[in-house]
This record gives C-alpha cells, sequence and structure tokens, in this order.
C-alpha cells in the first residue's frame, strides 16, 4: 500500500462524483486517507466492503466517542447520540423510537405531508414565477412534517433552524460557535421535555418522556440529544433531497413526462433518484472503529484503525448496480445504500421516501410546465455540510 492521500481530495462540487473515488473503487477499494485531523483513516468505495463496514459489529460507532482518532473536525464527539451507539445501547435506544418512524406509521402520515405540500405550491402560484424550489417548497416542507411528527411548535422553527444550520456546517464553523449550537439546541430541547412533563402528547417527543419516565428506559442526556438528532436530520437531508432530485429530474424532460404519465413508477424512481444522487459530503461519512484484527478488501486492519464509508460511490459499484452511472426510473432491483446499512439504517427511511415520492408527485401534477429558470451551471451549491444541495433552485412554470 502506497502514501495516503489527503482527504478530501477537492472540494465537492454540486452534484460531481470525482474520477479519483471510481478509480479507488476499481484498483484500491479499501485505500488509506490523511484526514484533516488525528492522521490517517481507511477510505472503503466498494458495495460490497462497505456493507461488511455499516453491518460487521467489528466495526465500531462507539468507539469514536471521545476518542482522539483520525477525524474530520478538529474537536472529538462527545455527544451520546444513537448515531454514535453500538448495542446494547444501540439497542435499547432504538427500539423506543423506531415503531414512531415504521412503514405502517409513516403510510398515515401521508396525508397530513401532501397537505403540506399543497398548501407551499398554492402559495407559490399565488406569488407567481419564478420561485425557489428551495426556501419556498423544501426547507419549508421538511421543516414542517419532522415538526409535526415530533410535536415541535410550528411557531418555534425559526428559533432553532439557525442552530440546525450551523450543526450541519460543522465543518466550516469555528469550533466555538459549532459548541453554542448544540447547547442551544440541547437547551430548546429540554424546555420541550420540561412542557411534555407537565402537559403530556402522544406524539413522539412526548413517547420519548413518557419511556424515560416509567422505568427509566433512557437517561435525560440520552433524550434531549436523542431529540436533537431527529430534529436536525429529519429535515435537512430531506430538504435537500427534495432539491437534488428536482434538479437532476427537471434537466431530464422525458423523465419528467414518464413520470407524468405514470405516477405508478414514483416509488421506483424514488429508489433510482437516492441511489443515484451523491447526498453526502466528503464529511458526511460516519467514522468507524476497528475492534478487532481482520480483513477487508484484500487490505489487513489493525485494531484502532479508523474506517468510512463513501455510500455515493458504493451505490454506483458497477458490480451492483448494471450502468450505474445512468439515472434509469425503472431500474427494478436497486438495493442501493443511501440509508445506510446494518444497525444504523436511517431511522427515517421511510419517512424520506414518502415526503421525496410526495414532492415529486405534487410537484410534477399542479405545475405541469416547471422548468428551471436558470441554466443549471448557474446553481450556487452548499457544500460546507454533511449533506449537498443547492442555495437556491430557481425555477419557473
Amino acid at each position: 500500500m502506497g502514501e495516503s492521500r489527503r482527504y478530501p481530495f477537492s472540494p465537492d462540487h454540486g452534484l460531481d462524483i470525482e474520477p479519483i473515488y471510481s478509480e479507488l473503487r476499481e484498483h484500491e477499494p479499501v485505500s488509506r486517507v490523511r484526514l484533516p485531523y488525528g492522521g490517517d483513516a481507511w477510505l472503503v468505495t466498494r458495495y460490497s466492503d462497505a456493507r461488511i463496514v455499516l453491518a460487521d459489529p467489528r466495526f465500531s460507532r462507539a468507539a469514536t466517542l471521545g476518542a482522539d482518532i483520525p477525524r474530520m473536525l478538529p474537536d472529538p464527539d462527545y455527544a451520546p447520540a444513537i448515531l454514535t451507539m453500538d448495542p446494547p445501547a444501540h439497542t435499547r435506544i432504538r427500539r423506543l423510537v423506531a415503531g414512531a418512524f415504521s412503514a405502517r406509521q409513516v403510510a398515515a402520515l401521508r396525508p397530513m405531508i401532501e397537505a403540506h405540500a399543497d398548501d407551499l405550491i398554492d402559495r407559490m402560484l399565488a406569488a407567481g414565477p419564478p420561485a425557489d424550489l428551495v426556501a419556498g417548497f423544501g426547507k419549508p416542507l421538511a421543516m414542517a412534517v419532522i415538526c409535526d411528527v415530533l410535536g415541535v411548535p410550528p411557531g418555534d422553527q425559526e428559533r432553532f433552524r439557525g442552530w440546525s444550520t450551523t450543526a450541519v456546517t460543522a465543518q466550516t464553523v469555528a469550533p466555538a460557535e459549532l459548541e453554542a449550537a448544540l447547547a442551544n439546541l440541547s437547551g430548546y430541547l429540554t424546555e420541550l421535555v420540561a412542557a411534555r412533563r407537565r402537559h403530556p402528547t402522544g406524539d413522539v417527543l412526548g413517547q420519548l418522556v413518557a419511556a424515560r419516565d416509567d422505568g427509566e428506559q433512557l437517561s435525560e442526556e440520552e433524550l434531549v440529544f436523542l431529540g436533537v438528532t431527529l430534529l436536525v436530520a429529519g429535515h435537512e437531508t430531506s430538504e435537500k433531497a427534495i432539491a437534488d432530485a428536482m434538479f437532476v429530474l427537471l434537466q431530464r424532460p422525458q423523465q419528467v413526462e414518464r413520470l407524468r404519465a405514470d405516477p405508478g413508477l414514483l416509488p421506483t424512481a424514488v429508489e433510482e433518484l437516492l441511489r443515484y444522487l451523491p447526498l453526502e459530503t466528503a464529511g458526511g461519512a460516519f467514522s468507524r472503529v476497528v475492534t478487532e484484527e481482520l480483513e477487508l478488501g484484500g487490505v489487513r486492519l489493525e485494531a484502532g484503525d479508523v474506517v468510512f464509508v463513501r455510500l455515493s460511490v458504493a451505490n454506483r459499484d458497477p458490480r451492483t448496480f448494471a450502468e450505474p452511472d445512468r439515472l434509469d426510473l425503472t431500474r427494478a432491483r436497486n438495493p442501493h445504500l443511501a440509508f445506510g446499512h446494518g444497525i444504523h439504517l436511517c431511522l427515517g427511511s421511510y419517512l424520506g421516501r414518502t415526503e421525496l415520492q410526495v414532492s415529486l408527485d405534487r410537484l410534477l401534477d399542479r405545475l405541469p410546465r416547471l422548468r428551471l429558470a436558470v441554466d443549471p451551471a448557474e446553481v450556487q451549491w452548499r457544500t460546507d455540510g454533511f449533506v449537498r444541495g443547492p442555495v437556491r433552485l430557481p425555477v419557473t412554470w
């Protein structure tokens, strides 16, 4: 194995995937890279290897917590979030909240999501073109949905929006600013928890408070950080996925017309968009620590080594996906890793899918002449966080 490469290789640009990733996937699927802080780690780019890292308990998320290991950010992560837990702690907490995000529960939420989407489109139509599909649709839809699910008062959205943005752009903000944003988010969730204790509710946050108080099933700190995680992750990823999907589709009018002619194709199309879109940035991958010596992709890893996966690169692996760089909205077999794999499979996967399905359905149905209002090259992108997305997406109809 040669010298480590400095990582990230270069700044992310739009929805491009740098050619070096496919080169590594073919010739050096487990490659040594030097992270901005802490030294060398292993980058995994091949689909089969990625599934192993995501599912094998010998690749630990909990071992990263508070550890001075190779990482993207200046300071180690100390937050006791569900994302940094291994079983049995992870199993205990995930069990408390998984039911609220099950396929059955999310199906019951679809009318609510459709109502929010239609309301936002009504406002767009009333204001007239052009419109910004980020500020005018994706962002407020994702925010409204997760607030409804958790039970966050709509009037509080602006209060925590800035803190949330800072939390997901941790790579480019000062450590003190990040610490302040997380403290404010935690303080806000602590207030909501106290309100649920005074006036119990049936929403997700109310259920978690009841679980906390009935048998000490999770600590107060775990409860607050779980609320922060659900709130932040629950809208940031969906917001950007909606905008990314529309950006890609509006450059393919034949694909759009096919969806309009056959709305039943939407679930399959959404799975393909999730596979095709490189949602995560270079800094958006979650590191894992190897707990015992093992071999991966022909490379011998030692206990204590740090490993991370580029999901979007694994989702373009030709060993698993035929013509992986082509967007095929009819792709039948699509075991993509957009939501991860294994015990850390995204809790909100059904909710994210449904938000994307509803968004495409309502936008394409109600705005039959929807198109980009600028040249695609003029769209500016946010790549300073964990998820890629346009700053603005000007459209007209």
